[in-house]
């Protein structure tokens, strides 16, 4: 005999009801976040998979847009060295009429005028300040001016003109990763903008005789240089020429001490940051320093900054030695002129090379989203049709509740 109940399709139908709501909601709740996945648990894998496409979007998009500041700040800089460039040719074509020997000396005057007022807006350039008030050419030390300028009386010249322009900066180039392990320098330190010649310190300590004491270790250019207990000047001069430093290592065969030459023009930035090698070999000065006022006072400094080439012009304009304006002056502008415009070559390609990863990025980027959006969003057409045939099934099911929940025990006995 069977027990007849009229729970049981009571329970059944709300049972399956509930069912259908829930899954009603959750179809809902992925129309209006355009994801099929709500939670970890509804696809796993899929989920594991959209984790890493969303990271590596993510770091794609920190990528552009470093590439786009590193793009914005790297023409900023090129047009103030444009500038430069062409404050630079006018130099020189007044060091080439003052050479001629044909104009008098009121005439080289009057240029030595027009010299010393681009020298003033060269260093107006050399100090300038990017849109949010860092200094361009200063390095690391972005907050400070990049250039001192020191003034004096000048001969043949009235009033205080400039007579020594020092660089405040430091050699730290800003960086920005654009790409996975990939960075590009945002600055160029001044003093190798404005350079003109490969510098030259030399020790006059005999050195044939050094023997390092200690594990030390010092910095060239920025560059870290390791020296070994034991090691002697040899070794070191090696470890110096090995380090990828810009910078040459050798003896000078007259009073044997040591001459370090940088390879390319600029300002050499030399520390002792563990121990006291250079120091001891008499290359700084003892307690050391910031660099570049830290060379020991003894060691001799050859080659001169654009600025010291531009002013030694001027003097040289202003006391009529014209032999000297064809000669030292006109070479060192010359030299500066083609750093200056080998650093702006640099730029250039730096340029090109930033437009080229950023287009490989984007379209990268536009290929990780497709996966993305592969993995989690929703199927919207397919959605809603699903959505109108539960919707369906749903006034369906009540409307076949709603006839047969009322029987009761009586209506099986009829």
């Amino acid at each position: 005999m069977n027990r007849i109940s009229t729970s049981m399709p009571n329970d059944n139908t709300q049972f399956h009801m509930r069912r259908q709501e829930s899954d009603r909601r959750t179809l809902m709740n992925q129309i209006s976040s355009q994801q099929r996945i709500q939670a970890p648990r509804d696809a796993p894998l899929s989920a594991a998979h959209a984790t890493r496409f969303d990271s590596v979007s993510t770091r794609l998009q920190r990528y552009s847009r470093n590439i786009e500041y590193a793009q914005d700040n790297a023409r900023v800089t090129e047009g103030h060295m444009r500038s430069a460039v062409d404050i630079m040719q006018r130099i020189r074509e007044l060091a080439v009429q003052g050479a001629h020997g044909t104009f008098t000396p009121d005439d080289t005057r009057q240029m030595a005028v027009e010299v010393d007022e681009l020298l003033e807006e060269l260093v107006e350039i050399a100090n300038s300040r990017n849109g949010t008030g860092a200094s361009i050419f200063a390095g690391a030390r972005s907050r400070s001016t990049a250039f001192q300028v020191l003034r004096g009386n000048v001969d043949g010249a009235d009033g205080l003109r400039i007579t020594e322009v020092l660089y405040n900066g430091d050699i730290t180039a800003n960086r920005a990763e654009i790409g996975d392990g990939a960075f590009i320098d945002l600055n160029i330190p001044g003093n190798d903008v404005f350079w003109a010649e490969n510098q030259t310190v030399s020790s006059n300590v005999d050195v044939t005789g050094f023997v390092a004491t200690e594990d030390s270790v010092m910095h060239i250019d920025g560059v870290e240089v390791r020296i070994n207990e034991g090691d002697s000047v040899f070794a070191v001069m090696d470890r110096i020429n090995a380090s990828g430093a810009a910078v040459r290592a050798r003896l000078d065969p007259v009073n044997d001490g040591l001459v370090l030459e940088t390879t390319t023009p600029h300002q050499m930035w030399l520390q002792d940051s563990e121990g006291t090698v250079l120091e001891d070999l008499g290359v700084i000065a003892p307690g050391g320093g910031r660099p570049p006022e830290n060379i020991a006072t003894g060691a001799s400094v050859f080659g001169g900054s654009l600025f010291d080439m531009i002013i030694n012009l001027r003097d040289d304009l202003l006391e009529g030695r014209q032999v000297d304006v064809g000669g030292r002056s006109l070479a060192g502008i010359d030299v500066g002129l083609n750093n200056m415009l080998g650093r702006l070559a640099r730029l250039g390609a730096q340029d090109s090379r930033l437009s080229v990863t950023y287009d490989r990025i984007t379209r990268v980027h536009g290929e990780i989203r497709n996966q993305l959006s592969r993995e989690v969003d929703i199927d919207m057409a397919q959605a809603i049709t699903d959505l109108r045939m539960m919707e369906h099934s749903y006034q369906a099911a009540l409307g076949a509740a709603g006839r047969l929940l009322p029987q009761t025990l009586l209506d099986f006995l009829r």
